[in-house]
């Protein structure tokens, strides 16, 4: 059974920085991607960053491009998603997903397991 675990939330003035972690289990991943999704109160799910665990090939969403950084740590089956300058609007429900097939995908539907999600709460 594949089970993904987030850590890292919290609380963090408008500006500043987290690092988020996801830590996989009951499943080898090799070429599916990894992805990182978040939810704000009253809003739909949307697509953060995502990453290939075999060749490392990313994509964001274009509001955080620059800012924020996905990457993996294949021995430690574990996905981080770096968190730069912060903006408070960016408050939210962060989940760590994982795709049962290949190709990365901005779709919350095509990913098959979730974490539990952490929250992120940008002050201002």
């Amino acid at each position: 059974q594949v089970r993904l675990v987030e850590s890292g939330g919290g609380l963090v003035q408008a500006g500043g920085s987290l690092r988020l972690s996801c830590a996989a289990s009951g499943r080898t991943f090799s070429s599916e991607p990894m992805g990182w999704f978040r939810q704000a109160p009253g809003k739909e799910r949307e697509f953060v960053a995502a990453i290939t665990w075999s060749r490392g090939i990313t994509s964001y969403a274009e509001s955080v491009k620059g800012r924020f950084f996905i990457f993996r740590d294949n021995a430690k089956n574990t996905v981080y998603l770096q968190m730069n300058r912060l903006k408070p609007e960016e408050t939210a429900v962060y989940y760590c997903a994982a795709r049962a097939t290949v190709g990365v995908s901005i779709r919350a539907a095509e990913y098959a397991y979730w974490g539990q999600g952490t929250q992120v709460t940008v002050s201002s």
